[in-house]
């Protein structure tokens, strides 16, 4: 009977061990059940006990102990739960329940919960400098990136018959003449390669167009123009700006206007309230002492807001024709160099270069006309 009372307990909770990981502030239950060996000439169980760190636990507010006996003929059920209130750091650790001398597995309580917490607002961190950084890059390469995708899949207008890129219209005075001659078209014409038609007669004397104004603007692909102060006193811009803002929104796709520092002083001015206001429709550029730069942002803009521009070799021919896919050899425009080799190669390889239906060129080398030449008309004639 020895053997038999002598028998280790059989625990059923826990039947391993187990990681939990309660936050500061909360409540946990350890279960500790076993079956305890029972019998006439066994000693009864006595009561669970538990250990912290391999130490018994001694009597503690935030710990709490409910314990019940279960009794048949043979075993006892023993069963033991241990409510803990984690407020510190110190009630982390190792838990584990004995029954004879003998230990249990472990309960083991770790500070998950704050290592988890350090651990999301580290990646959240993370993501908000990650998005800092691509607004950075983004406010910084934004023109650069769509300028690179205007230049690689942006829309060709060359085949829409028109002869230039913009029409720029200004006011005559000299500040919007040399805008217009020294800084807009060198910058354009020749670092760009548009072609402007300018034009510094009044846009819409009338609040309507001209007929020099249609036919001009027929002409070009986009209108371009100097909103100065001498520009913004023209009379139309004054009294009727809203009806000579909706004809030009009629003849033309998206009107740049151009408006300066001083220009920009006068918000009042019914002209630049109506633009702003329909800011969806035009493009506002703003020319700031810092734009004559040619990597300033003002240039930028303006080419996003200009038609792409199509680089080619002169070799390869007319863009035109290259962009249609005619492959017709009539209109495809070859190098000089290497027509005029062709040239001479035919000429090494014929024997009468004058003409094969012609008399050849050696007959007349002893003949002499003098001054009894006839005239094609006169051979057309008779």
């Amino acid at each position: 009977m020895a053997g038999v009372c002598g028998r280790a307990p059989d625990f059923l909770s826990p039947a391993e061990d187990q990681a939990l990981g309660p936050s500061l502030g909360s409540a946990v239950a350890l279960n500790c059940t076993a079956w305890v060996t029972s019998g006439p000439h066994c000693p009864p169980p006595h009561l669970v006990q538990w250990l912290k760190d391999g130490s018994p636990l001694g009597s503690i507010s935030h710990y709490h102990e409910d314990f019940w006996v279960q009794t048949k003929v043979s075993e006892v059920l023993v069963s033991s739960v241990l409510y803990i209130n984690v407020t510190k750091a110190e009630d982390y650790g190792t838990f584990a329940c004995s029954v004879h001398n003998v230990s249990s597995s472990s309960f083991i309580l770790q500070r998950a919960g704050l290592a988890g917490h350090v651990a999301a607002v580290l990646a959240a961190l993370l993501v908000l400098l990650v998005l800092l950084l691509a607004g950075l890059l983004y406010v910084k390469c934004r023109l650069n990136v769509l300028l690179w995708y205007q230049d690689t899949h942006g829309e060709v207008e060359m085949n829409d018959g028109k002869l230039y890129d913009a029409f720029v219209s200004y006011s005559d005075c000299p500040e919007d003449r040399k805008f217009v001659n020294f800084i807009l078209k060198p910058q354009l014409e020749r670092r760009r390669g548009y072609k402007l038609f300018l034009d510094d007669r009044d846009l819409l004397p009338r609040a309507e167009p001209s007929a020099d104004l249609l036919v001009n603007l027929s002409r070009c692909r986009r209108l371009i123009v100097v909103l100065s102060d001498a520009f913004l006193g023209r009379p139309w811009c004054n009294h009727s700006f809203r009806e000579g803002l909706c004809r030009l929104l009629e003849l033309t796709r998206r009107p740049i206007f151009i408006i300066f520092e001083s220009t920009r002083r006068d918000p009042a001015h019914p002209a630049l309230r109506l633009l702003r206001q329909h800011r969806h429709l035009v493009t506002l550029l703003l020319w700031r002492p810092g734009s004559a730069m040619l990597s300033s942002d003002f240039w930028k803009e303006l080419q996003l807001a200009l038609p792409r521009k199509v680089q080619y070799r002169p070799a390869e021919g007319d863009p035109q024709i290259h962009l249609q896919d005619d492959n017709d050899p009539m209109l495809i425009v070859r190098g000089c160099a290497a027509e005029s080799r062709a040239l001479e190669r035919e000429r090494e390889l014929d024997l009468d270069p004058e003409g094969d239906l012609g008399t050849p060129a050696w007959v007349y080398e002893g003949l002499s006309f003098g001054s009894h030449q006839l005239h094609c008309m006169q051979v057309g004639s008779q």
